[in-house]
């Protein structure tokens, strides 16, 4: 009957060794992961030997166990190395974030932009990126921006602003008055703005009778008319045309600004023998208001001398726009 050395104890292995018995005998052999080397039990690096590990490999007393880069995990194989997907795990991004294998990258919505910690995102201040995004003025918001315009104007395609016609819409002018809209607001002027000794003939136009004997020294006729600019207008520009309604045979016409031109913001070109454009020389600031005299001065061959006026009154607005 054989007689078993490893379970008797009378086997000479060492502490290090595994006792197996065998058939009228025994043998001493080293544990998993070891190797004879002479009598001593050695440990096999098994990160040498395949099946080697996808990213990493740790060798242990008698064993191993495989390691993934940063972004991976081992897979049910323990060898193998699967991307996580950190989006789905715990997205640590505070607005969107997009996948990538072995990492992720964050992304903010419109009007934001990520912050230093590439995780984070701040808002976008997109008025102090440009100071012509909006013709008037910038109001940034959370994510966005708004375009404001001054009082008398309306924001249109969200960033011009244009000026809103208060005579068409609501204005305070009574019916004895006409409304002018100009840029950035409106003005009521009479509808009779004749002033003794004129009367109305038609609309705007006031005549000095010939049978008052105060109409000799005074222009025959005075016409009002109105116009708006924008503040800061390019100079020199062309602004107005005045020309004779009445053409007489064997007259000669003059031109000039009678009064309102103190400051010499206006000149006025002659353009032919009976007309001439009112140029505009030095630049305007409003809000403002000229009242120019244009005169038209008629002479004949019989030395008849007579004039006309065309009152101009020039409403600048508050803005270039």
């Amino acid at each position: 009957k054989d007689i078993d050395e490893c379970a008797t104890g009378t086997h000479n292995c060492r502490a290090d060794q595994v006792c197996v018995n065998l058939r009228g005998s025994f043998s001493c052999q080293c544990p998993p992961g070891y190797q004879k080397r002479g009598d001593q039990c050695v440990d096999i690096d098994e990160c040498t030997l395949p099946p080697y590990c996808h990213h990493r490999c740790v060798n242990t007393p008698g064993s191993y166990y495989c390691q993934c880069n940063a972004g991976f995990q081992l897979a049910s194989n323990n060898h193998t190395c699967v991307d996580i997907n950190e989006c789905d795990a715990n997205n640590p991004c505070a607005q969107q974030c997009y996948n990538i294998l072995g990492s992720f990258i964050c992304q903010c919505n419109p009007g934001f932009e990520l912050s230093s910690d590439r995780i984070n995102c701040e808002d976008t201040d997109e008025c102090r990126t440009s100071s012509y995004i909006c013709q008037y003025q910038c109001v940034n918001e959370p994510g966005k921006f708004s375009c404001v315009c001054p009082e008398g104007y309306q924001v249109v395609g969200g960033r011009t602003c244009q000026d809103i016609n208060e005579c068409e819409t609501t204005n305070e002018c009574r019916e004895d008055e006409i409304c002018w809209n100009y840029h950035g607001g409106f003005r009521c002027y009479p509808r009779n703005p004749c002033q003794e000794p004129y009367v109305l003939t038609s609309e705007n136009r006031c005549v000095c009778p010939v049978s008052n004997a105060i109409c000799r020294e005074l222009p025959y006729s005075v016409v009002y008319k109105y116009m708006s600019i924008r503040s800061d207008r390019t100079v020199p520009s062309d602004i107005f045309q005045i020309q004779a309604t009445t053409i007489y045979p064997n007259t000669i016409n003059t031109f000039r600004i009678k009064s309102g031109n103190e400051n010499g913001e206006f000149y006025l070109r002659q353009t032919s023998a009976v007309s001439a454009m009112l140029v505009l020389v030095k630049s305007l600031s409003g809000p403002r208001e000229h009242i120019v005299d244009l005169e038209m001065l008629t002479v004949n061959s019989l030395n008849y001398r007579t004039s006309s006026v065309l009152r101009l009154t020039i409403i600048v607005g508050p803005y270039a726009f």
